[in-house]
């Protein structure tokens, strides 16, 4: 089964090309695609798999066809820049406290009723993407603002994978590094490549059941189980996954319990977890958000089912939010909301109170960006 679309509904390719951004146009070629029979051309960076007459884009909005190829007609233009803490993307094992400089573009390859970045993953106007950067200017600012880390999030990287992956490149030559936040809907094909220079990246795994991804987010869960599957045994990427609870729609304690034992079977009981709270949005205004009760429960079942770090998200509950050593009990992480209060790891992550290894990605003392969030020009 594949996600198809309908051609009445790929937007048209008539947009005018913004400018050059150093030496490099805005419209580059891509590697994943095919010439069907019929004429059409099959995009296959995700399992859409959007079949395209000449000058149509795919369901992504940025991903095209042009001269019979696919292209992406997005390179080099962004929605904007925004510092944040790393523990926004949220990364609770990864360079903690640290800043990271964030930045999406327009499109997606999902159609989620709830998208809470809609205004960049929904555009349909390239004069919304008003911030225009080479991969070059993008590690250099991070270096100037002392950001350990680029983060490509607000919309899903895999839609710009050319751009995001020169990004990856530019910035490992500065000892930057680079965090994918993703939905993981791509083909086993464009896996590897979108992955190859990849630090770090927080999984969206939205729900755990088959209606949920075809009804709420126009998709297929089992390329998300792939991809996770992928990330744990075929790459050494520091991983996370985040499960917004949507009430009435993922919040089934029965899914919850199914969806932590495949995470502890599959993936192992170190894969943190956060659960984080649904705010009314986009075409879900009518759906009240989630208790905070909802958030403690998911936790609960996760906690049972073997996972050992397991966090809530978008409410204020520094209880939940904490790392604690998982053989002594020692919070060794203080957090609330993106701020970090205790802190009692040693330089390389393992308790002061009993020497257990926390894993995750951790270099000295914590950083001390706090919670605030730095909007940015390049």
């Amino acid at each position: 089964m594949t996600a198809d679309v309908s051609e009445s509904l790929l937007p048209s390719l008539r947009d005018t090309a913004p400018p050059t951004v150093s030496g490099k146009g805005p419209i580059v070629p891509t590697a994943f695609w095919r010439m069907l029979p019929d004429g059409r051309v099959q995009c296959e960076m995700c399992p859409r798999f959007c079949k395209l007459k000449e000058g149509a884009r795919g369901l992504c909005f940025v991903r095209a066809r042009q001269d019979d190829a696919i292209v992406l007609t997005t390179y080099g233009r962004s929605s904007g820049f925004c510092v944040d803490p790393i523990e926004k993307k949220p990364l609770n094992h990864f360079l903690p406290g640290t800043p990271v400089l964030s930045f999406g573009t327009a499109g997606c390859n999902l159609a989620c009723n709830f998208c809470q970045n809609h205004d960049i993953s929904k555009s349909r106007e390239m004069d919304r993407m008003q911030a225009e950067a080479s991969p070059d200017a993008i590690a250099e600012l991070a270096v100037k603002l002392g950001c350990r880390s680029v983060a490509f999030t607000y919309n899903d990287p895999v839609i710009f994978h050319e751009y995001a992956q020169d990004i990856a490149i530019a910035c490992r030559d500065r000892a930057i590094k680079t965090v994918a936040v993703t939905a993981g809907y791509l083909t086993e094909a464009a896996r590897p490549a979108f992955f190859e220079n990849i630090d770090a990246a927080n999984v969206d795994l939205k729900a755990f059941t088959e209606r949920f991804y075809r009804d709420v987010t126009k998709s297929e869960l089992a390329p998300v189980r792939e991809t996770l599957r992928y990330l744990k045994h075929e790459t050494d990427i520091w991983f996370e996954i985040t499960n917004l609870i949507i009430p009435n729609e993922n919040d089934d304690p029965e899914e919850l319990e199914a969806m932590s034992d495949w995470i502890a079977q599959e993936l192992g009981p170190d894969v943190p977890v956060h659960f984080t709270a649904f705010h009314p949005d986009y075409r879900m205004l009518d759906t009240q958000a989630t208790p905070h009760a909802t958030l403690a429960m998911a936790r609960r079942i996760a906690r049972k089912a073997g996972l050992r770090y397991v966090y809530v998200g978008n409410v204020t509950d520094l209880g939940r939010q904490s790392t604690h050593c998982p053989t002594c009990g020692d919070r060794v992480i203080g957090r609330d909301w993106h701020q970090l209060s205790e802190w009692r790891l040693d330089a390389n992550g393992a308790c002061l109170g009993c020497g257990t290894a926390i894993p995750g990605v951790f270099d000295g003392p914590p950083g001390r960006w706090g919670r605030k969030r730095l909007p940015v020009r390049v």
